[in-house]
């Protein structure tokens, strides 16, 4: 085996958004740092054809994307503003029986109104509630920014991790056969981490028997900058702001529909998988975006909730998909990936000068603040997903006013939007 000499810095294992914004950060900071893992190539943005993969920046990834210097890298033309959001329930069929004498729901209840939730940028005092930008392109830029800075990269896999003396570097051993030495092996490999793994860091959650289908729409009315969001009896349906293409106005779709029926839509042949889910989509929305039609390929991947804990241990950290997973219905899973990269860097470079950079004191620091936010995404998420997948009709009441009550009251407008702009 080829050994490299043993490091001072740390070591990204993961390639993708969460690693490179890591190691990105740590590396403004003067921390040595390395990355672990392939580097695919990233096809050239083409015109009208956009990845399918797009993320809701909130406003505090994009000041922390601005302060690493990879935001103005963007290309505009391919960003979209969220200035607003429009969030609404589903209607159920009948409205609860409250008095002891009235006949049943099934037959004599009147229709309940759907319930509401209108947020916008002004009532938080932003700029925006979200921008929407390309995996690829956001992925583009922070390679760019570690090249410059002239960041190692090894483009290998991970295979086992030897802990051997606590006070010597962990060795990190390649596919190739190589061994890397570092201080702090920081976990960025996604929701499987074969790094957590080998760490004996465990992993708890659940899967919601639910699969996240995603893809790009035309649809006839401009979106004007407005998010639109329902929950329906197929689960929660997201339209995004997209820039507009020569045939007009674009929005991405993302569509957690349970799995059986995801499976079968998947299974169509192209045409009939593009006419039958534009026949859904118009089903849920009417008239709000006129008329629809598919403009790329559909993709669905599993959805399930799990959080590593603990998500530090003297020497290793992890970050991103590797720490935490969590439902897309609100679209912070990058969020709270870029937020624990800012935190570890923080962490890392506050910490007292006599301290490793892999010192357990130091990684525990960043497990604690970042906590709050996890937590309460978490339950945020997981809760609004059990509270709305349910289809009974007193449940369904409740909802629907709630959500009227939610829209009369600002100052948990206020709240509401403050929360959303975190990481």
């Amino acid at each position: 085996m080829n050994a490299i000499p043993s490091s001072s810095g740390a070591l990204v294992v993961g390639t993708g958004t969460a690693g490179l914004a890591t190691a990105l950060a740590l590396a403004r900071q003067g921390i040595p740092v390395s990355l672990l893992g392939p580097r695919a190539p990233i096809p050239a943005a083409a015109g009208d054809t956009y990845d399918p993969r797009v993320y809701a920046v909130s406003p505090a990834s994009q000041a922390f994307l601005a302060k690493l210097g990879v935001w103005d890298l963007l290309p505009p033309e391919r960003i979209a503003r969220i200035e607003s959001m429009d969030v609404m329930g589903a209607a159920p069929s009948t409205a609860p029986v409250l008095t002891d004498d009235a006949p049943s729901s099934s037959a004599a209840s009147t229709s309940s109104t759907p319930g509401r939730i209108q947020l916008s940028a002004w009532q938080g005092n932003l700029p925006a509630l979200a921008w929407v930008v390309e995996g690829r392109e956001l992925e583009r830029v922070l390679r760019q920014a570690v090249g410059v800075l002239g960041v190692a990269w090894t483009q290998e896999r991970f295979v086992a991790l030897g802990m051997g003396d606590p006070s010597a570097p962990l060795e990190v051993t390649t596919d190739a056969g190589r061994i890397l030495r570092t201080e702090l092996a920081i976990g960025a490999d996604g929701a499987e981490s074969p790094l957590r793994k080998a760490a004996g860091l465990s992993s708890h959650g659940s899967d919601y028997e639910a699969t996240g289908l995603v893809v790009h729409l035309d649809v006839e009315q401009p979106h004007q900058g407005v998010a639109l969001q329902w929950f329906t009896p197929d689960g929660v349906l997201a339209l995004l702001p997209m820039p507009d293409t020569a045939d007009g106005a674009q929005v991405s779709m993302v569509w957690s529909m349970e799995t059986t029926q995801a499976n079968a839509l998947l299974a169509l042949p192209a045409a009939e998988q593009a006419s039958a889910l534009a026949a859904r989509l118009q089903t849920v929305a009417g008239d709000r975006v006129g008329r629809i039609r598919v403009r790329g390929t559909l993709h669905g991947f599993p959805l399930r909730v799990r959080s590593a804990n603990p998500m530090v241990m003297a020497r290793v950290a992890l970050v991103g998909d590797a720490a935490h997973l969590i439902h897309p219905l609100a679209g912070q899973g990058l969020n709270l990936g870029l937020g624990d990269a800012a935190g570890l860097a923080a962490a890392i470079t506050e910490r007292e000068h006599f301290r490793r950079i892999g010192d357990l004191r130091v990684l525990r620091r960043y497990a604690r603040a970042r906590a709050p936010a996890l937590l309460a995404m978490r339950a945020a998420t997981d809760g609004l997903y059990r509270l709305f997948t349910p289809q009974d009709p007193l449940l369904g009441w409740v909802r629907n006013t709630g959500m009227a009550l939610v829209d009369r009251l600002p100052p948990i407008k206020r709240a509401l939007i403050a929360g959303a702009s975190k990481f």
